[in-house]
């Protein structure tokens, strides 16, 4: 040992390089030997690295996420952080434009990569705009280091990093808070009313689009972006939505969060390489300084959040709340907005397709079961949410899905329960400290848990998620009052009038102060969301309906035999058997009656469905009692409905006649 090594300073023996090379004879083989045979040696060149972290580094391969884009290929959850060749200083030029303040110069000098990395990566030069140059600022002379379309693996690292309330679940999902906002504050959405959108959009009575003017708006757009450029880091993700690659809109997210990044790496369509290196100028940029409050002095502010959309920048900006389902929905009111005027309808609704290419929508609100029960293990998955209906047929905006996992099972929703794996996020769910099993069941945090994972995550995802014309449209309605039936067959007037109204109902409990089930209306089944008014959209898909034979379906699938609290919820097992009876045709040959008041019509029998079931008054025990809630559902309706039978669809007006006409009359 002595003989082979050189005593240090320190007393400890260290071997010189040829002494390690001589220390141990290398493997030879005989000379002549065939190829098969040779016991090859196992050393190597030496790797080139100098520190520890440039050897860490090797273990990282180049590579970008990607969406599939052919029937039943593969999926690529690369990563695309610090290393990937995306689109270079063009794409850096063009983000600084993005996070350009409106009263310097310049935006941002940027860095790619995260600024803990010892890494040095070149910046982008100021971009200039066309504003003129104020006072320098102390902002303008530091780095904002941008980590661009992360994968879902740098993404967890950063939340588990750098986010307090992150951690990783049993079943590798990604567990995050929303903070103080877990759900949408759509009292506190802004639409920007200039000349354009005071004449387009739905204004007034019932309307979401509570306005706002563009210097306000851009007093908050200044806000968001001094805060966002003020960190040392911000996420940018360029995505798409629309799978129709004809109409297709390009959208930037800058946000602060790994969670809010991850998420809506989830929720939009992921671009291939190709497309990435190609992006350019996005079409809508969302700017989510939601860690950041409002300032409740600035005009039309109530609170501190404030959701601002300005559809003639084609931005949108978030403060004050930190609930990823704002920028969701922020971007599907924008697509409610720009598709019409494509000549396409925009749909809150689910969709899928069986195996014969028959495509059913299914609408309705929260806790109706529209992701439930488009999400079905015999059918394949166009989307659970937000879909487009053009001149060539269905397609999903979105590349993911955003389910309600609240009560959730691996029994009732076996599809969603297996989606909850590496790469989704939870928010705001509970789990066990030690274990990171998730208790669906606890409402500790909120009742308004939910899980987004991307659609190939759903195994029969059709996948690119487009299909043909649609040949059911199925209207969900959860009835806490007991009294719609099952399943009714609708007319087109009929599917226009319920499609209007949007209903379902809040049972007790919910809520404070709801003692008694409570009607809830929400046009288009999804009135928050909106821009045009709810008869335009109704015109089209009435359009569509009878230009492609489709029919319309009305399905409760709340209470029968009474209402909340006296009556019971239909089982999902029933629901599914008339669902699956609506995708087979069978109901289209039924046998019908006609109710009173709501003059729906009901199947006689539906296979595996209870016949005393299919007309409400019969599960009622107290007949009188029904009457009387039926009446008062059908006053709630007619009241509701008031809201637009001022507005006319058609130069005639007779189409508005037909559908008042539609419903319920006494």
């Amino acid at each position: 040992m002595a003989g082979n090594g050189n005593e240090n300073a320190d007393g400890d023996f260290s071997f010189s390089a040829a002494a390690a090379r001589d220390a141990l004879p290398r493997i030879t083989t005989e000379k002549g030997a065939k190829s098969a045979d040779v016991c090859h040696d196992d050393t190597a060149p030496r790797v080139n690295f100098q520190t520890i972290d440039e050897l860490h580094s090797l273990q990282k391969k180049r590579s970008a996420p990607t969406t599939p884009l052919k029937e039943g290929g593969g999926v690529v959850m690369g990563t695309s952080g610090p290393t990937t060749p995306s689109s270079g200083e063009t794409m850096l030029q063009s983000v600084s434009a993005s996070l350009a303040s409106l009263t310097r110069e310049t935006g941002p000098k940027l860095i790619r990569g995260d600024p803990t990395s010892a890494a040095k990566v070149a910046h982008v030069p100021h971009t200039p705009t066309s504003v003129p140059a104020a006072d320098v600022s102390d902002s303008g002379l530091k780095f904002t280091h941008i980590l661009h379309n992360l994968s879902p693996a740098e993404l967890y690292e950063q939340a588990i990093k750098y986010e307090k309330g992150s951690f990783v679940t049993s079943t590798g999902a990604l567990a995050t808070l929303s903070g103080a906002k877990t759900g949408r504050s759509p009292k506190d959405k802004r639409v920007v009313k200039d000349e354009t959108t005071a004449s387009e959009l739905w204004w007034g009575k019932g309307s979401p689009n509570i306005e706002m003017d563009e210097q306000t708006f851009l007093v908050n757009r200044e806000r968001a972006v001094d805060y966002l450029n003020s960190l040392d880091k911000v996420f940018v993700n360029d995505q798409y939505l629309n799978w129709d690659p004809e109409n297709r809109i390009k959208v930037r997210i800058v946000s602060a969060r790994a969670y809010h990044s991850l998420f809506m790496h989830n929720m939009c369509i992921r671009p291939t390489p190709e497309e990435l290196e190609n992006f350019g100028t996005p079409d809508f940029t969302i700017y989510n300084a939601g860690k950041f409050p409002c300032n409740r002095y600035t005009h039309y502010m109530t609170s501190s959040t404030s959701v601002d959309i300005n559809l003639g920048r084609r931005e949108m900006v978030i403060l004050g709340t930190q609930y990823a389902g704002e920028m969701k929905k922020g971007l599907f009111g924008v697509m409610h907005y720009l598709m019409p005027k494509r000549k396409i309808l925009s749909l809150h609704s689910g969709c899928n397709m069986g195996k014969e290419g028959d495509v059913a929508l299914f609408f309705g609100l929260s806790g109706t079961g529209k992701t439930t029960l488009s999400t079905d293990h015999n059918r394949y998955l166009i989307g659970d949410d937000e879909h487009c209906w053009s001149d060539a047929g269905v397609s999903n905006i979105e590349g993911g899905c955003y389910a309600k996992c609240i009560d959730l099972s691996r029994e009732k929703e076996p599809d969603i329960w297996n989606a909850i794996k590496f790469g989704t996020v939870l928010e705001n769910v509970v789990f066990d400290e030690h274990t990171r099993e998730v208790d669906y069941n606890d409402k500790s945090v909120t009742e308004n848990t939910r899980a987004a994972y991307p659609i190939e995550y759903i195994p029969n995802s059709k996948i690119p998620c487009i299909g043909p014309h649609p040949k059911n449209v199925i209207l969900l309605a959860c009835d806490a009052f007991g009294v719609l039936p099952p399943i009714s067959k609708l007319d087109l007037a009929q599917t226009m009038y319920h499609f209007i109204s949007g209903y379902t109902a809040l049972v007790a409990g919910t809520e404070e102060g709801v003692k008694e089930p409570r009607a809830t209306f929400s046009a288009c089944f999804g009135a928050a969301f909106i821009m045009l008014h709810p008869t335009k959209y109704a015109a089209m898909l009435a359009e569509k309906m009878q230009a492609q034979g489709a029919t319309g379906w009305l399905v409760n699938t709340g209470w029968s035999g009474g209402s909340y609290g006296a009556g019971s919820r239909i089982k999902l097992a029933y629901t599914r058997k008339i669902i699956d009876a609506i995708h087979s045709g069978s109901l289209l040959n039924a046998t019908y009656h006609k109710t009173e008041i709501f003059g729906l019509e009901i199947p006689n029998e539906v296979e595996g469905v209870p016949s005393e079931i299919l007309e409400p008054m019969n599960a009622w025990e107290d007949k009188e009692a029904y009457k009387d809630t039926l009446l008062k559902l059908a006053g709630l309706f007619r009241n509701n409905f008031e809201t637009f039978t001022s507005h006319k669809i058609g130069d005639d007006g007779k189409l508005t006649e037909e559908i008042l006409a539609a419903g319920p009359n006494f």
